[in-house]
């Protein structure tokens, strides 16, 4: 598989500081700014609700941030799970293997729109064509403890799924 730390570590950074500014009264996790010209993401039975991922708290210690994750997404580790969400590619091209999937839509190009509570890593064994649209991936899901990059969530093997 190809890795771009470059990028991925670029696209992390700018989600870990996003992360430890609290955010302000109408912001985060699944924030959705009516402005946009993007229709919020539906809840669906279906689907890990990025609710209940959003539950995660973190606490500083040895300046960085430890993640807390409730039960209910404990349990949800190492299983096979769906998550819908908004691609942001980190490889250039059309079809993407390795990108990060957004709780909200993208509105600028070089701005992360969620901190890691509201971003999963995928891998997927199949190139996933780029839209803009929101993409459902099936795939087994790590939570993440001690990511270096500062992420909460993996989705590896996975697969584009409607």
């Amino acid at each position: 598989m190809k890795f771009k730390p470059a990028l991925l570590l670029l696209s992390l950074a700018a989600a870990a500081a996003f992360a430890q500014t609290p955010p302000a009264i109408g912001q985060g996790p699944g924030f959705h700014d009516p402005r946009s010209p993007f229709k919020p993401l539906e809840e669906r039975a279906d689907i890990v609700s990025w609710k209940l991922l959003s539950q995660v708290t973190a606490r500083a210690e040895k300046k960085k941030l430890i993640p807390s994750f409730p039960a209910a997404v404990q349990a949800l580790d190492r299983k096979t799970i769906k998550v819908q969400g908004f691609m942001m590619p980190l490889e250039a091209g059309d079809k993407q293997q390795h990108f990060l999937l957004s709780s909200v839509p993208t509105t600028c190009s070089f701005c992360v729109p969620a901190g890691p509570e509201g971003l999963v890593e995928v891998r997927t064994k199949k190139p996933v064509r780029y839209t803009l649209e929101p993409v459902v991936v099936e795939g087994q899901l790590a939570v993440l403890t001690d990511d270096p990059y500062g992420l909460y969530y993996r989705v590896e093997d996975g697969a584009a799924v409607n």
